[in-house]
């Protein structure tokens, strides 16, 4: 048997949680994302951030302040990984 590396970005529970619901939608929102996952503001922010740098996802933000609204959607990058995430993950549990 031969355990396949998997992605550091997405081998951590709310950044996954995110790109599967970003790879079942054309896009989300900050809020729903925040409720789906059950994540603090802060948090999701900054796993947000994660996966935006390493390219699985673009964000857009318009407007300031409290009247803000950010909008996430997975790029093709972040599809392919996810892919490959999912392919490393059931090679552990291969006979």
């Amino acid at each position: 048997m031969e355990f396949k590396d998997l992605d550091p970005i997405l081998h951590n529970e709310l950044r996954l949680k995110i790109m599967a619901a970003l790879d079942s939608l054309d896009d989300a929102d900050f809020v729903y994302l925040k409720e789906l996952t059950k994540a603090t503001s802060g948090n999701l922010s900054v796993q947000l951030s994660n996966l935006e740098e390493a390219g699985y996802i673009k964000v857009s933000r318009s407007g300031e302040g409290r009247g803000s609204h950010t909008v996430c959607r997975i790029t093709s990058k972040g599809t392919r990984a996810l892919g490959d995430y999912q392919r490393a993950l059931l090679s552990y549990f291969s006979k």
